[in-house]
């Protein structure tokens, strides 16, 4: 299968000092989730029939639409980044291309040069279930090190949530009654390419369940982070008070007790209105929104882990993510 170009990007991008090039890179294979049996719930993206029926009558704009998984994938995910890369586009004076691993006519687009030359922010996706075996290979490590090994680079990794872990039917309803989302099956995991990229770099990270977030008691409103601004030596925080309320988030579990390993940045509090979750026995209030690997001996370049809803306003807090996204473009 050729390998080309999947992107709005039609030549490379200049560096210009204070300028930072984003790149954003989906590392789903479209047509395997697009093509996946809607018989089966568990470990798919919903249909548009699926969402026009629950949300009767709000959806029936896309009446005359495709009623497939492809669909809701275009409008749901990938236009959803539209906001985010206008806005950095203006912040940065650059385009902001994306591209996506397997595009819906099939194409293929690595980790290679034609991603990689010209940017100096790379943001991987990690929306691929992990029953489509998405890893990275080692050409791309390579890449990949080479990228980082390059001053003022920072590779941003978006595992979603690891929702039905559970070996049996009880708890994964204990799961799905705490957070809520009927979109969401009784199992739905997510980013194998996002761990095979923390694994090949030795990050000890691992995305962990699906909690529904803390809220402003009374209100609709994220409640506030628990931010570690003495150790975010980025600014990636600065001015930043609240993420978002998606109904499942995950948890960043560190796997390593090395404190220069991983750094949590941002903590996000936990839903205790919403009903009981293992992690919340255990005695959890919160959960590892953000975490920060700062550069080493190994690499110059900086890797930011946090939710892929947080380049998205559909789920609150716009105003203070929109400060989010200037930190990232000015970082």
């Amino acid at each position: 299968m050729t390998a080309v170009l999947t992107s709005t990007q039609s030549k490379p991008r200049t560096y210009e000092a204070g300028k930072r090039r984003f790149t954003l890179y989906i590392s789903w294979n479209y047509p395997v989730e697009a093509g996946a049996d809607v018989a089966d719930l568990d470990n798919r993206f919903i249909t548009v029939l699926e969402a026009r029926r629950q949300a009767w009558p709000k959806l029936e704009s896309m009446s005359g639409l495709d009623q497939g998984i492809g669909t809701q994938m275009d409008i749901g995910i990938v236009n959803a980044f539209n906001t985010f890369r206008k806005f950095v586009g203006e912040v940065t004076g650059q385009t902001v291309p994306l591209h996506q691993r397997v595009d819906k006519g099939g194409n293929n687009q690595p980790l290679d040069e034609r991603v990689l030359a010209d940017t100096d922010t790379l943001m991987v996706i990690s929306l691929d279930h992990l029953r489509t075996a998405q890893t990275i290979g080692p050409g791309e490590v390579q890449m990949l090190q080479q990228f980082l090994a390059r001053e003022g680079t920072s590779l941003v990794i978006h595992p979603h949530h690891d929702v039905g872990t559970a070996n049996d039917l009880e708890g994964r309803i204990v799961e799905h009654n705490h957070h809520g989302d009927w979109t969401v099956s009784g199992q739905q995991r997510f980013s194998g390419f996002a761990r095979s990229i923390l694994s090949a770099f030795d990050i000890p990270v691992v995305n962990q369940y699906g909690l529904s977030p803390g809220r402003v008691k009374g209100t609709n409103q994220p409640a506030p982070l628990n931010v570690a601004a003495d150790l975010d030596a980025r600014g990636l925080l600065r001015g930043v008070t609240t993420f978002n309320l998606h109904h499942h988030l995950p948890h960043y579990a560190l796997t390593a007790d090395d404190p220069k390993g991983a750094v949590v940045l941002a903590r996000q509090p936990i839903n205790l209105d919403a009903p009981p979750h293992p992690f919340v026995e255990a005695g959890n209030r919160e959960f590892n929104a953000m975490v920060w690997v700062p550069s080493d001996g190994k690499r110059a370049g900086d890797v930011v882990i946090f939710d892929f809803t947080l380049l998205s306003g559909f789920f609150g807090g716009a105003k203070s993510l929109e400060q989010l996204w200037r930190n990232l473009a000015k970082m």
